[in-house]
């Protein structure tokens, strides 16, 4: 599929840096685990440091983000329980 690391490492940063996703998401779409990411994002330090600055920009908004997301997750995942509970449907009023 790649010609090499580097052209995939390249691939993944520039989807990272235009859609503003997650590792996760930047794994899924190109089918390749977390780790994989992580490793190609720090490889583009020594293939395109430009390129590397605006990666590193939104993995770190993603980090300080991250605590919030996953609050939000769990309190849509009890408004779930709480409405299968109750015979409301799938349909929670947050």
């Amino acid at each position: 599929m790649w010609d090499s690391i580097g052209q995939r490492a390249v691939a993944c940063g520039e989807y990272i840096a235009g859609t503003k996703c997650t590792v996760r998401a930047c794994a899924e779409h190109f089918g390749m685990s977390k780790s994989t990411v992580h490793k190609d994002t720090e490889r583009l330090a020594a293939i395109d440091g430009a390129l590397y600055g605006r990666v590193r920009a939104v993995l770190g908004v993603n980090l300080q983000e991250r605590h919030l997301r996953g609050g939000a997750a769990t309190k849509k995942m009890y408004a779930l329980r709480r409405c299968k509970k109750r015979g409301e449907g799938a349909r929670p009023h947050l």
